[in-house]
């Protein structure tokens, strides 16, 4: 098959002491809920939000072990992302710990982490961020090769006292250097991805995880302008081969299964609402998309068991969200929607050379 993009670089490779190959930091072991009170000047952090050049503010991050004990530790937060930092009511956060402090904690090992927090007040926007988790959950339980997340029942003190404190469910995401490093892998950061250059088997499983939550905010081969490649996917590869690329998905917030307010499909892809499937990936060689399918039909039990035996999801959410889900596998297992809805829908070599060529 001809590669459609003759250009690669390798801009950095980040490599992590955090953790043991193949094994995860003792902050994402356990899927309790870590109650936790972060206080710091929130009120000048999130006036921040707009710009391009944003300062970290020093606070302090007090969390519950185990055992009961509080357990306090120094933390730098600044507001983070790109949609949701400009549109969020609430805007993101990204923690900064000091790696000498967290020793022997339970953020043993954790420097940069990424929060992801309701977008606005209420209880809408709450089941949201539930629903986010669970995807990332959910990808997990499909494949190894992806990241580790962990509730945090947060609690927000503005030290400057302009804010009223509040409480949200939250979590937090496995730095992409100590995910590469736990499961023995370079991290690439890359301007483009060859067709060929893609781990194909591994492919054809994240594009049908992205079928079952439903979500098109995501590339694998080229990146928007100016911004590093490729749009919402990570990508690791053996540390003595950068040619056999794994991607790694992340944010799922527009994606059908989360169900955001401000979620929309993307103009090119002939469906008007975002709880619609609709398969864009790549076309696979033979084999390839019989066994990530089969693959995925072995997970369905497991899959369904997260959903339902979720604590955060309220009834009604959670009665639609399993019904969602279910959709997905009835989909699967009919060989003629199969063949109709992913099989003819993959985007061959010719689609994309000529997308490519309109760019």
């Amino acid at each position: 098959m001809n590669r459609i993009v003759s250009s690669w670089v390798i801009l950095g490779i980040g490599i992590s002491s955090a953790v043991a190959a193949n094994e995860k930091s003792p902050l994402f072991e356990d899927d309790s809920v870590v109650k936790a009170v972060l206080t710091a000047p929130i009120s000048q952090v999130y006036a921040q939000r707009r710009q391009d050049v944003r300062i970290y503010f020093p606070g302090q991050w007090t969390y519950t072990s185990k055992d009961g004990t509080t357990e306090r530790l120094d933390v730098s937060i600044r507001t983070r992302g790109v949609f949701r930092r400009e549109y969020c009511q609430l805007p993101p956060l990204q923690l900064n710990f000091k790696k000498k402090q967290v020793k022997e904690t339970l953020f043993s090992g954790q420097d940069k982490l990424k929060v992801v927090a309701p977008c606005k007040n209420g209880p809408n926007s709450q089941q949201d961020v539930v629903l986010e988790y669970l995807a990332y959950r959910t990808f997990e339980i499909i494949t190894d090769h992806s990241f580790g997340t962990r509730l945090i029942r947060l609690s927000y003190v503005d030290s400057d006292e302009k804010r009223p404190p509040w409480t949200d469910l939250t979590f937090v995401i496995e730095d992409d250097a100590d995910m590469a490093k736990r499961l023995g892998l370079t991290r690439l950061k890359v301007v483009s991805n060859d067709y060929d250059q893609l781990d194909l088997p591994k492919t054809a499983l994240l594009e049908l995880f992205q079928l079952l939550i439903a979500n098109n905010d995501y590339s694998l081969l080229e990146a928007a302008e100016g911004r590093e490649c490729c749009h919402n996917s990570q990508f690791l590869a053996p540390k003595d081969n950068a040619d056999v690329r794994i991607p790694v998905p992340y944010d799922f917030d527009i994606s059908g299964l989360v169900n955001a307010p401000y979620a929309a499909p993307p103009t090119y892809i002939p469906i008007r609402f975002v709880r619609t499937r609709y398969y864009r990936g790549l076309c696979q060689p033979n084999g390839n998309l019989d066994e990530a399918i089969a693959h995925m039909q072995s997970k369905r039990e497991e899959v369904l068991a997260l959903f339902e035996n979720s604590k955060e999801l309220e009834p009604k959410r959670k009665r639609k969200t399993l019904d969602f889900v279910q959709k997905f596998y009835d989909l699967l297992d009919d060989p003629k929607k199969v063949e109709e809805e992913i099989v003819a829908r993959c985007r061959a070599q010719d689609d994309l050379d000529e997308m490519l060529s309109r760019d």
